[in-house]
């Protein structure tokens, strides 16, 4: 832990100096919030909803009552954060696809961006302030809301509106943008699905990245049970970030670059391989490169044999340059890292007209290299071996072995297809029933 406490020295003694933080040799990225101006809107940070007025519109909760927009979910926020304030925002779409805020104390904001091609902030009152630790505050959302993202942060987080060709998109925090006017504030989120049949899907996800500490707990209506995912440890963010630092002196790329700390060299979160590609694209560029040829080496004179788990068993092996599969509509050409990081692009990428068998073999194959799985005794087949035998060799996706170590109770995506697995197997991080009861989030640290 030297090397951080000399950076927080550093960091301190430069404070009155911003200018001199760029230049401090810490072994993260450091997030530089800025404002407005600074934010870049992407797909990934934007939630497309319909346009519903020129104002923003607050509904109070008598109104909802007595309109009858149905729903009732109870939500129960803990907080178990040793930190400063913590707040919540409940955001998604309603049953028109219109951008809302379930706020404090009932009500429902309709946030507007007033016709701006430029983003602009959100100043209603969409904060839900939790209590001290050790207690807790209990919100229902009165309305089916869809695309939803529960945020939790150490601090406020800002949102913006911005005009889309169709309507009004909100524009959320960005991990991936370090000059995001959110960048230097600890936060994270739970996805949410309130469907019009008043069933919940909620999920805990690291496939982008590991910040605020959440863990969730779903009671139901129908007998089954409580429903748990404990997610990871309190500490899990340094130890992560600890992790990522040895492993990067160890090989020499960038990994502890996937670490983000505020200005004051505190790590906030730590990045996916694939959202620090989109800082920076080159740091990992040739990192799977060795692999691959191998693999293509392994498998021109040995068939791979990919098990569908839906469709049988396909044998694939390497022709002119090419894996084919039999039964498939095309073949896979060499990944790049980029392609493996993401698992949706290149030979990754799924097409309207591709076939059953092609939509089952992408999934598995790349699975397989994220975890690298496809030289090692049993490789062979896919999915086959057991997590026991994930990220054993190098190189392979340290920041999903090091989440997957950190996990309490072995749940929760650390990259896009982590739900495969040898039949049996489940790292899903969802919760999920037609008849739910109360949703329960712990923010900081998980349920003893």
């Amino acid at each position: 832990m030297r090397y951080l406490t000399v950076l927080t020295a550093l960091l301190g003694a430069v404070s009155a100096a911003p200018s001199l933080i760029a230049r401090a040799k810490s072994p993260f990225s450091v997030a530089e919030p800025g404002n407005a101006k600074d934010i870049i809107i992407t797909a990934n940070n934007t939630l497309n909803g319909t346009f519903h007025s020129s104002t923003t519109t607050i509904v109070n909760k008598n109104a909802i009552h007595s309109r009858a927009l149905g729903g009732s979910l109870p939500i129960k926020l803990v907080n178990s954060f040793s930190g400063n304030q913590v707040n919540a925002y409940i955001s998604g779409l309603d049953s028109d696809n219109r951008v809302v805020f379930i706020a404090a104390d009932g009500s429902l904001v309709y946030p507007s961006s007033g016709g701006s091609a430029v983003p602009v902030a959100i100043n209603s009152n969409i904060a839900i302030p939790l209590p001290a630790k050790g207690n807790s505050i209990s919100i229902t959302v009165p309305i089916v809301i869809t695309s939803a993202r529960i945020y939790f942060s150490e601090g406020n987080l800002q949102f913006f509106m911005v005009k889309i060709p169709n309507g009004d998109g909100l524009v959320q925090p960005s991990p991936t943008n370090l000059s995001d006017p959110s960048a230097g504030i600890n936060w994270g989120f739970v996805e949410l699905s309130y469907t019009s049949g008043l069933a919940v899907y909620a999920n805990i996800s690291y496939v982008d990245f590991v910040g605020m500490i959440l863990s969730m707990t779903l009671s139901v209506k129908d007998g089954s049970g409580t429903q748990v995912t404990k997610g990871l440890s309190s500490t899990a963010v340094s130890q992560i970030c600890n992790g990522l630092v040895q492993q990067g002196n160890s090989d020499g790329y960038p990994w502890s670059s996937l670490c983000v700390a505020n200005s004051a060299g505190t790590p906030i979160r730590a990045l996916s391989p694939n959202d620090y590609n989109v800082i920076n694209s080159a740091g990992f560029q040739n990192y799977w490169s060795a692999y691959v040829d191998q693999v293509w080496n392994q498998y021109t004179n040995n068939p791979l044999t990919i098990n569908t788990q839906s469709v049988g068993n396909v044998n694939c092996q390497v022709s002119g340059g090419t894996l084919n599969c039999s039964g498939d509509n095309r073949g896979y050409a060499k990944p790049t890292a980029g392609d493996i990081w993401g698992c949706n692009s290149g030979p990754f990428a799924i097409q309207g007209g591709d076939n059953a068998v092609h939509a089952a073999v992408v999934p598995r194959l790349c699975a397989a290299f994220v975890r690298s799985t496809l030289l090692i005794a049993g490789g062979n087949v896919q999915p086959g071996v057991g997590a026991s035998q994930y990220y054993t060799v190098n190189p392979t996706n340290h920041y999903s072995r090091l989440v997957h170590s950190l996990e309490v109770d072995g749940r929760g995506y650390a990259f896009p297809y982590d739900d495969v697995n040898p039949d049996g197997e489940n790292a899903s991080g969802t919760l999920a029933s037609g008849a739910p009861d109360t949703l329960t989030v712990f923010v900081g640290a998980p349920p003893s």
